[in-house]
């Protein structure tokens, strides 16, 4: 059975679906916004650094600025369903069925639902997550106090989390499959000078290896493809990130990687289905070209169901 029927759906509870949702309750769009964690923030809730590049504030990591962003939605109406696990999208009717048997249909849909990091897929990697295979560089590195360390990864994110860790951790292995790193060549010089860090370049990882917690990594040498174990006591996997979408099906345009196809004002190539934030956004995915984005969609959606209105697009 169908319940409530909604102009707007938005799939996604990060900041592009939270400057939406503002968006669309501000025009006085009966709006539905659904989440598939326990708590509002998305991406936001796993940034440890500071924010000080998102115009208007700066704050000490992302929960902090998802607690200003959900304090300034509380001041406007529109309905928020957590934990909601979707297992079924049909874009053609714009219907969204959840994992608890919640049937949802609207006018129209944003999808906000951002990407999630790249995974090694190797043995081991679900086994030791949270136990050994850490979620933050910043968070962890007091814990990991004279530990060795191993990073896996070439971009800006390995070589900034390798310098981080370096501050504490009495060793740090930088892994990486590639010849030459993507990160930005003033990360690149410091983790050279770091005496704490050994690079491995052309190295693929195998496997992880312990008992309760990690205690090895398994590597291989891609030139000589010598196989050899190096001790460590924590990992951090940093091989970039991919767009959340697989629950679409290939029902509208995708990139070659993943990422929704959109025009300027966000709308996908499915007539009503619009998308927004790190999903739709491999170019500039920030905090700041999120929220852009989520008011966009809101007022190309707001133009497309009130053809009959002028409407003043002047800031406010």
């Amino acid at each position: 059975m169908i319940e409530m029927n909604y102009d707007v759906i938005i799939i996604g509870g990060g900041a592009a679906g939270l400057s939406a949702a503002l968006w669309c309750a501000e025009l006085k769009l009966k709006t539905l916004l659904l989440e598939r964690g326990a708590e509002l923030g998305g991406q936001l809730l796993r940034v440890y650094n500071p924010i000080k590049n998102h115009l208007g504030i700066e704050t000490e990591n992302g929960r902090e600025l998802r607690d200003i962003f959900v304090k300034q939605i509380e001041n406007y109406r529109f309905d928020v369903r957590l934990q909601s696990e979707i297992v079924q999208v049909d874009l053609e009717s714009k219907t969204v069925t959840l994992s608890n048997g919640g049937v949802f249909r609207a006018r129209t849909l944003i999808v906000a639902s951002g990407v999630r990091r790249r995974k090694l897929n190797v043995e081991g990697e679900e086994k030791f997550a949270g136990r050994g295979i850490i979620e933050s560089g910043k968070r962890d590195a007091e814990s990991l106090r004279n530990k060795k360390v191993c990073v896996i990864g070439g971009g800006d994110a390995a070589f900034e989390n390798a310098l981080i860790l370096a501050e504490t951790a009495s060793e740090v292995m930088l892994i990486y499959r590639g010849e030459s790193f993507r990160a930005r060549a003033e990360f690149i010089e410091q983790v050279k000078k770091n005496p704490k860090v050994e690079i491995l370049t052309e190295t693929a990882v195998r496997k992880f290896i312990g008992d309760e917690r990690v205690e090895a990594v398994e590597l291989e040498n891609l030139q000589t493809k010598r196989i050899y174990k190096k001790d460590v006591e924590a990992i951090l996997i940093r091989i970039g990130v991919e767009p959340d979408t697989d629950f679409l099906s290939r029902q509208l345009d995708l990139d070659e990687q993943g990422y929704i196809k959109i025009n300027q004002n966000c709308q996908t190539s499915v007539e009503g289905i619009y998308a927004v934030g790190d999903a739709a956004n491999p170019i500039a995915p920030t905090v700041s070209s999120a929220v852009g984005m989520g008011a966009t969609a809101a007022k190309a959606i707001f133009a497309s169901l009130n053809p009959q209105k002028i409407y003043n697009l002047r800031c406010s």
